[in-house]
């Protein structure tokens, strides 16, 4: 009777090893090997737990350690082409476990007392997803200062906005950038929730373990702590939950999507049609066709691999909808499902301060363009108001004296006389102040609410921001 080569399946008389393509199709080690750090981090805790109860002698815990510390050492020498990847193993940590027995004998064989992979690889998994955050965190923050320094040099630039993809009001060009960052910095709120995670050490399969383990001692481990927060309370949730992956994809699944409503309003301003930007040649594509073409392939590109994160997130959704409670192996497809779309959305991030950082505004195809539109509609009903006209009635005169705009040609508010003003308002309640009120940059210097789009806010923005990122002065 030939017996399995996997130290889980000693009960079967034959495993999974025996069919090559079954061994291939439960094997996670494409995935989960990356989690090679976070698995020996783990075992490291657990092994000074057991010592500290007494299931290791200090012997037995020198050897594990000195185990552990080659083998990650051996890893980050030698990566995928490590002697001990072996796919019969079916995952990162049977691989680990196997190559420690092979240095250290028995002692390695109790580094799995009191212990399950389901409750390990949970562990492994949060830790990972802790490092994880914090390496989004920092591409964010290249995001951010991207757009500080575009902001910096042109955004006191007057630029026309867009509802319905029809002109608006008029902004400032920093404004919308630090919008899109504005959108952006939600993420770090979304993923302060999974940075302190609870531990599911000592849950064990399902239901915890008879030894005398101490899980708040691994809790307190200097390995674990700085992602760790609490124990879980229920051994049976702490191996079914995979929430902080939800958690976490779906946070990078936020980010995807403002970076495509991003790249998408850049591909229209680089477009011939708006022409309000000009992006670096490092960021653009030509045609195998025509000579001329300059493409926002990379803008494109961002704009494509959103379906992707958000096709990730669906399918861990799906994964865990139907399982029945604890551990199922279906859970073994959530590392394929978070890290694609860690990575997705890391490169996206990468590549969009890149072209933040070298595009260009045209300044003077902007300006020759603020005139279209009617920009200053707005605030010249707001004119009306100060002059105690009801804010609804003072939306129709605009409405009426912009139809006299276009029936005369005169294509501009600031271009009609006070007498044709009052005489679609009804009163002699216009003064010579109301140009001050017309043209573009005259509004962008008038609002000033909270967070408005105009030059306050804009400044109030940008120093809040450098305040907030480095404590650099705010521009004067």
């Amino acid at each position: 009777m030939s017996v399995s080569r996997k130290p889980w399946e000693h009960a079967k008389s034959s495993g999974t090893e025996t069919d090559p393509v079954v061994s291939r199709f439960v094997s996670s080690l494409d995935w989960d090997k990356r989690l090679y750090a976070h698995d020996i981090n783990g075992s490291l805790a657990h092994a000074r737990m057991l010592k500290h109860v007494g299931l290791l002698s200090p012997d037995e815990l020198r050897t594990i350690e000195d185990g552990l510390k080659q083998i990650k050492s051996e890893i980050d020498h030698q990566g995928d082409r490590w002697s001990g990847w072996k796919m019969e193993l079916e995952d990162v940590h049977m691989c680990i476990e196997a190559a420690l027995v092979e240095k250290t004998g028995d002692a390695g064989r109790k580094l799995h007392t009191g212990r399950s992979r389901n409750d390990q690889v949970v562990l492994d998994l949060k830790l990972w997803i802790g490092d994880a955050v914090d390496q989004v965190h920092v591409r964010l923050r290249s995001f951010y200062d991207a757009a500080i320094f575009l902001s910096e040099r042109y955004g006191h630039l007057v630029l026309p906005s867009y509802t319905h993809l029809q002109r608006a009001q008029p902004i400032v060009i920093g404004a919308e950038l630090l919008a899109w960052a504005s959108a952006l910095s939600r993420a770090e709120d979304r993923m302060a929730s999974i940075e302190r995670m609870e531990s599911p050490l000592g849950a064990g399969a399902v239901a915890g373990s008879g030894l005398p383990l101490d899980p708040e001692h691994t809790l307190r481990s200097p390995l674990l702590d700085r992602h760790l927060a609490s124990l879980a309370p229920n051994s049976i949730e702490a191996t079914a939950s995979r929430d902080c992956a939800v958690d976490f994809v779906y946070a990078l699944t936020m980010i995807s999507m403002w970076l495509s409503r991003w790249a998408e309003q850049w591909i229209l301003y680089a477009s011939t049609e708006f022409g309000f930007i000009w992006l670096d040649d490092a960021y653009t594509t030509g045609s195998s066709m025509m000579p001329q073409k300059q493409n926002p392939d990379l803008l494109e590109l961002i704009r494509g691999k959103t379906g992707a994160v958000y096709g990730h997130l669906a399918a861990l959704l799906t994964t865990l909808k139907g399982l029945p409670i604890a551990y199922n192996r279906d859970l073994q497809e959530d590392k394929r499902h978070v890290f694609s779309a860690f990575d997705t959305v890391c490169d996206c991030l990468d590549v969009a301060a890149s072209i933040i950082h070298t595009t260009r505004f045209d300044e003077q195809r902007i300006e020759s363009m603020l005139t279209e539109g009617y920009l200053d509609a707005t605030s010249l009903a707001e004119y009306l108001v100060t002059k105690g006209v009801p804010f609804r009635r003072a939306h129709q005169v605009v409405g009426r004296l912009v139809r006299t705009c276009e029936a005369d040609g005169l294509g501009e508010l600031r271009k009609l006389s006070q007498e044709q003003i009052n005489e679609a308002a009804g009163a002699d309640i216009c003064g010579a102040d109301v140009y001050d009120w017309l043209g573009s940059h005259n509004v962008v210097r008038r609002y000033q609410t909270a967070g408005n789009a105009g030059l306050s806010g804009f400044k109030q923005q940008l120093a809040q921001w450098k305040e907030r990122l480095d404590g650099s002065d705010p521009i004067k």
